[in-house]
């Protein structure tokens, strides 16, 4: 395996071969997107998401104990009131001029059945330490996405999802969930009762009301092999429908100007756990970012090195609890574009985003990623009726990501792709309508549980509207 100093002594021998410093050249490399100022001129405090690109001075912050300060805050306190958990979104799902409410203090378990391998679980609650907190029970979630820094409540409302194909998104194990609508009331909701608000609000993009607390249905604590390894991307799309056959969870990311694709596959084992060997991903992110500044003059050299470095590295393999490996730390910021296809689509799309993205904008660097999400039955799910598979981009934050809507969108529409809910996207309320049999059924239901629009920012009003 070359270590990471071979790389980067390649890189320089090849920056030199192409004239000396690449700095002054680098395609598309632009400044940190300022930073809007700490407070507006009425004294209120700024909020950012996480890359920086959504903000907003909110008239009020609350941070209630419990389901009955909620429920004053929602009938007395400015509007609109946006639920915010980590910041992760990239959509303008949180802005708000009104009241900006965290959920923080409603956070940890509420009960579990060991029988029926369930758990009642506070909305605040953050996926990390939700992963620790049933195991602590002999618990897993059966699924986790990429990161799991986001809240329980804000994880459900966009859809996150991970990866597997027998494995919905993680709404699909929600049977139960309780709801502070606009009226202040207090909802339960689940197949039997309220349930036209559950099948709305497991994926309710915080536009029905505010979840406090939801019922999961689990899984026994396992432990998983983690195997990853990389080849080439021709040989992964040939191999991917038996990779989602065999594997309980398996997705892959295309390296951007290699050809090449890292496989990452996780199934179920009684072997021992072994020591978890330092995370090299952000390490080799960053190698791919140099490689970029580099070598972004000369695509094809970029390519030649890239795959002569990547073909000799050595595959990975780790045991342990799934909770602790399913998840990855990202401190590299980025913006994300992801849509959900069907699931034959997905190799085709992937080709042509590629073609598109290498042709155009040979800035990017971040690895696109493809993974599977099997179907379920929530109105406002990405995955309703239809096995998915899915293709994300993602653009570094100091990068300009415009290319997202205008050469990687139009790829992804045409093969009636849905977008992730917390990811970015174009698309306004006909264009959901168009996708999703039961949305107007959703606009409907939510007029009824929040007549006064006591939820809907500019951005929510504009594809659910408010009559």
């Amino acid at each position: 395996m070359l270590s990471r100093r071979s790389l980067f002594w390649l890189m320089a021998g090849a920056a030199t071969l192409g004239g000396g410093t690449w700095a002054a050249s680098r395609v598309g490399q632009q400044p940190e997107p300022p930073i809007p100022p700490g407070q507006d001129a009425q004294g209120r405090l700024l909020w950012r998401n996480w890359s920086g690109i959504q903000s907003a001075y909110p008239q009020q912050r609350a941070a209630p104990a419990d389901e009955g300060e909620l429920a004053d805050l929602v009938r007395n306190a400015p509007g609109p009131l946006r639920a915010v958990g980590s910041g992760h979104s990239f959509m303008p799902l949180v802005p708000t001029p009104g009241t900006l409410v965290t959920l923080d203090r409603m956070a940890g378990l509420v009960a579990h059945d060991a029988a029926s391998l369930s758990a009642t679980v506070r909305a605040g609650t953050r996926l990390a330490d939700l992963g620790a907190a049933l195991a602590g029970i002999g618990q897993e979630m059966p699924n986790l996405p990429d990161i799991n820094k986001q809240s329980l409540g804000g994880a459900l409302a966009t859809g996150t999802h991970g990866t597997g194909a027998s494995l919905p998104a993680l709404h699909g194990n929600v049977t139960a969930l309780r709801i502070v609508t606009g009226r202040g009331e207090v909802l339960d909701c689940d197949a039997a009762q309220n349930a036209e608000l559950f099948q709305a609000a497991r994926v309710g993009l915080g536009a029905f009301g505010i979840v406090t607390q939801v019922t999961l249905r689990n899984s026994p604590l396992r432990r998983v092999d983690r195997n990853v390894w990389v080849q080439p991307l021709e040989q992964t799309l040939a191999e991917w429908p038996a990779l989602r056959a065999k594997h309980r969870n398996v997705e892959f990311y295309y390296l951007p100007f290699t050809d090449m694709s890292a496989v990452i596959s996780h199934d179920e084992t009684d072997a021992p756990a072994t020591p978890r060997p330092p995370a090299q991903d952000n390490e080799a992110l960053l190698d791919l970012k140099r490689l970029r500044d580099w070598l972004g003059w000369s695509p094809g050299l970029r390519r030649r090195l890239a795959r002569q470095v990547l073909s000799g590295l050595a595959p990975e393999r780790v045991v342990d609890e799934s909770w602790r490996l399913l998840s990855n730390e990202r401190p590299v910021r980025f913006n994300e574009m992801e849509f959900h296809l069907p699931l034959d689509a997905q190799p085709q799309a992937l080709r042509e985003v590629i073609t598109a993205i290498e042709g155009a904008r040979n800035d990017v660097f971040f690895p696109i990623e493809a993974r599977v999400i099997a179907p379920d039955d929530a109105w406002l799910s990405p995955f309703q009726g239809r096995m998915t598979g899915s293709i994300a981009v993602h653009a570094y934050y100091k990068d300009q990501y415009d290319f997202l809507f205008e050469i990687v969108e139009p790829i992804l529409r045409r093969y009636e792709g849905r977008p992730h809910w917390g990811k970015l996207n174009r698309l306004t309320g006909a264009d959901f309508a168009s996708l999703y049999p039961r949305f107007n059924d959703a606009v409907a239901l939510r007029q009824e549980v929040d007549p006064e629009g006591r939820f809907l920012n500019d951005y929510l009003r504009g594809i659910m509207g408010h009559g």
